[in-house]
């Protein structure tokens, strides 16, 4: 049977045919990337789908979101979007709608996967644990995270690990820290390791130096920080994975983790780059539980998308519960 498959994002928006392929793997077809801020609305969007597909749109979906989805109204942290799950199919003509957080769709994608497309980062080389806890962390528009509970069948934990208060370490970070707080009444960690947290952290450091720089979009501070052409820009990138490996390994050592995998829209693009910088020593710096972290393998998933696959892969298995 196939179904329609939705990974809603902060920036944007993906929609897939998903089916079972001949070796009873998941298939994705017909992927499309919208950009949230053209639509009004998950309806809209979904319509705008609907009317570039050459096939008529499958009876059911599976939705992955970047907010909790048990509620009654879904508000998202980063879309301007509001969704009331108990109306979703009637407004979207749909005969039924299953709603996931993003990041436990991304955690059942890394079940779905296998080791097969996880790349090691960092630590020692290994893949995942045959029964064991998995971190999934992301950066992306936010700070996504999920608990992978490996084995047969596999098991996921939605969680909202990127909402916890951030935690300085040295005292530029402080002076950042303090910075943040004139703008938000508590700086979580997502004002830090995100695709937003760079600018944050960039702002945070050109206000401690007294420079006055220029706006620039996410875009462009990215690029500059990544092709060298600004040496701020690239001092706010050393922070930021050192910021990111602080949290990551914050996160696995509260979740009990024996294996790390990265994903969000961010990892394509810096992933080369974090063997490079302090992520790893400050993924393991925890004091007496040092050689506790430098056991732990730290991945990457490398499927194309793996919100999409998640979605599908949650909905399947809810079929064969």
């Amino acid at each position: 049977m196939d179904l329609v498959v939705a990974d809603i994002g902060g920036t944007h928006c993906r929609f897939a045919i998903a089916g079972r392929g001949p070796d009873g793997g998941i298939a994705l077809e017909h992927i499309v990337k919208l950009k949230v801020a053209d639509h009004a609305s998950l309806q809209g969007a979904f319509e705008t789908y609907r009317q570039g597909l050459a096939r008529p749109v499958p009876a059911q979906a599976a939705i992955a979101l970047a907010a909790p989805t048990d509620v009654e109204l879904i508000t998202l942290a980063n879309n301007p979007w509001v969704i009331r799950p108990a109306l979703a199919a009637e407004r979207l003509g749909l005969e039924s709608v299953m709603f996931i957080n993003d990041f436990a769709a991304v955690a059942h994608a890394v079940a779905a996967c296998g080791n097969g497309q996880l790349e090691w980062i960092a630590g020692p080389q290994g893949g995942l644990p045959a029964g064991g806890v998995v971190s999934v962390i992301g950066p992306g528009t936010g700070l996504g995270v999920a608990i992978l509970l490996t084995g047969a069948p596999p098991r996921v934990v939605a969680t909202e690990g990127g909402h916890i208060d951030f935690a300085p370490l040295d005292s530029l970070e402080d002076n950042i820290l303090q910075q943040l707080r004139t703008r938000f009444r508590r700086v979580s960690v997502e004002r830090i390791v995100s695709g937003s947290g760079f600018a944050n952290i960039h702002g945070a450091m050109a206000a401690i130096e007294g420079r006055a720089v220029p706006h620039r979009d996410d875009k462009a501070l990215w690029a500059a920080a990544l092709e060298e052409k600004d040496v701020l820009a690239e001092a706010a990138f050393d922070r930021w994975c050192l910021a990111l490996g602080s949290v990551a390994g914050d996160l696995a050592l509260a979740q009990g983790a024996e294996a790390v995998v990265l994903a969000g829209g961010m990892l394509p693009r810096v992933r080369h780059l974090l063997g490079q910088s302090g992520f790893h020593s400050r993924f393991i710096a925890k004091g007496r539980f040092e050689t506790r972290m430098a056991a732990i393998p730290i991945l990457h998933i490398t499927h194309p998308e793996p919100g999409l696959l998640g979605a599908a892969a949650a909905w399947f298995a809810k079929e064969m519960a």
